[in-house]
């Protein structure tokens, strides 16, 4: 016998990361789950290449793959990257640590090999069924049921389901039609930059052409070019441009106008993209948003991921806050007891405020990111923040550190950076060295900070 509570027909819209592994979770606790995915199957097709910004795991994404006893076999996927790898103009390179301590990295993943992993497991529950080239056409709010149409046949069917979980993507049918149905306080923010997909290949015998355990940066102020590695020895390399102006995607009408620009800017990358031109009109250019939701739930339904509230890739924590948020929704399933009536208002009340803050930093980074990276005083902050962090464990850990490498909520992790921030902007201003730093002042300033609570501490 099934207990009544697990007795619903779950169904999701979506079979990207979220999805996949939202359905793992429910296939495990006996829910009997039904996705439909709009795009076909990537284990058995092909999908277009050139929207495939590589994902960087972090801490916040292995709990939950470690909560469904996958990510041994997520491991296998995996390059670490232990910091950012600047490269200037002329090609010289300078290495910033992410962290100070050893199991302080970050993960270069392949989003096609980690959703084909994840859909597989969630097969292997025994109570996932996946339909692919089915598109959502429209949600009855009232009465449960959705129509789905199939992109071969274009027949449409109507299906019932007890719980809707709208894990779409940024672009969200569902969303939308929670707007239609009336629902408001959604909004989607374009970014004034666009991005446009390249790659180092492999050189002899499947070799690295460049460092291999490193997120590479060209900062360039207004733009830049990065480059993380993946497994097949190549690097999936991206350009994040403003949409109009100088120096922009505007400016590149023609293969000859591609090849001067990076001759001039990325010299060192030009020399590892043989066909970079024709690679760069070959892929499409890609939007970048921030999408918000006052409302993540109604009636029987519940958006979240992207769907909910996608952020800016520049933070590495797309996938990251999308994976904490199918964790916090198991947790609230356990805490409830599967009352999925007191689970989605729950879910969204703790997870909201930390889905706009980490929203709100992706954003900051970018500018951090193509421009602040440069900057010397920018640099000496940060060696003030490790040298904090070493003698004040308890009160100080660097913002970007709290991001990727703890469980603190993002929310803490935000307001907790400002005020760490005028503290650094203290210490630093009129010095140009660590050894000038107040370290008596510097005490002072830090233990007035509350402590961190110990759960968020390893």
């Amino acid at each position: 016998m099934i207990p009544a509570k697990l007795d619903k027909d779950i169904t999701i819209i979506g079979a990207g990361l979220v999805g996949s592994l939202m359905s793992i979770y429910l296939g495990q606790r006996g829910y009997k789950v039904t996705v439909f995915e709009q795009l076909p199957d990537i284990r058995k097709e092909a999908i277009p290449a050139g929207r495939s910004i590589n994902l960087a795991l972090a801490n916040r994404g292995i709990r939950p793959l470690q909560q469904v006893g996958i990510m041994q076999k997520v491991e296998k996927l995996l390059i670490p990257m232990k910091g950012r790898m600047l490269h200037d103009t002329d090609g010289e390179l300078q290495f910033q640590s992410y962290g100070q301590k050893p199991e302080e990295v970050i993960y270069s993943v392949s989003r096609a090999g980690l959703v084909s992993l994840l859909r597989d497991e969630a097969e292997a529950t025994g109570n996932v069924t996946f339909n692919f080239k089915q598109a959502l056409k429209s949600v009855n709010f009232e009465n449960d049921t959705i129509v789905v149409e199939d992109q071969i046949s274009s027949k449409s069917k109507q299906y019932d389901f007890d719980i809707l979980l709208g894990t779409d993507g940024a672009g969200s049918k569902v969303r939308r039609l929670m707007e239609s149905y009336g629902i408001k306080g959604f909004s989607s923010e374009l970014l004034e930059h666009n991005y446009k997909e390249l790659t180092i290949p492999a050189g002899n015998n499947g070799a690295y052409q460049i460092d291999k355990e490193s997120l590479h940066i060209w900062p360039r102020g207004g733009y830049m070019l990065i480059a993380l590695p993946n497994l097949a020895g190549d690097f999936t390399v991206t350009l994040f441009m403003p949409k109009e102006g100088e120096h922009s995607f505007e400016q590149f009408k023609d293969k000859a106008s591609v090849e001067a620009f990076f001759k001039t800017q990325f010299k060192d990358a030009y020399d590892l993209i043989p066909n970079l031109a024709e690679l760069y009109f070959e892929n499409p250019t890609g939007i970048l948003g921030t999408v918000r939701s006052n409302d993540w739930h109604h009636n029987n339904v519940l958006i979240f991921g992207d769907a909910s509230h996608a952020i800016v890739p520049f933070h590495g924590q797309g996938m990251n806050c999308g994976f904490e948020d199918c964790a916090e929704l198991n947790s609230m399933l356990n805490r409830y007891q599967d009352d999925w009536q007191q689970v989605m208002p729950a879910f969204e009340k703790t997870r909201k405020a930390n889905a706009n803050a980490i929203a709100d930093m992706a954003l900051e980074n970018y500018v951090e990111m193509r421009d602040s990276v440069r900057d010397t005083k920018f640099q000496l902050k940060k060696v003030i923040a490790f040298e904090l962090e070493t003698k004040h464990p308890a009160h100080f850990i660097p913002r970007y550190s709290m991001v990727m490498f703890h469980h603190i909520p993002y929310a803490i992790a935000q307001s907790r950076g400002l005020t760490q921030a005028n503290i650094l902007q203290q210490l630093s201003a009129d010095i140009d060295s660590i050894d000038q730093v107040d370290w008596s002042l510097a005490k002072q300033l830090v233990e007035q900070l509350e402590s961190i609570a110990p759960e968020y501490l390893p």
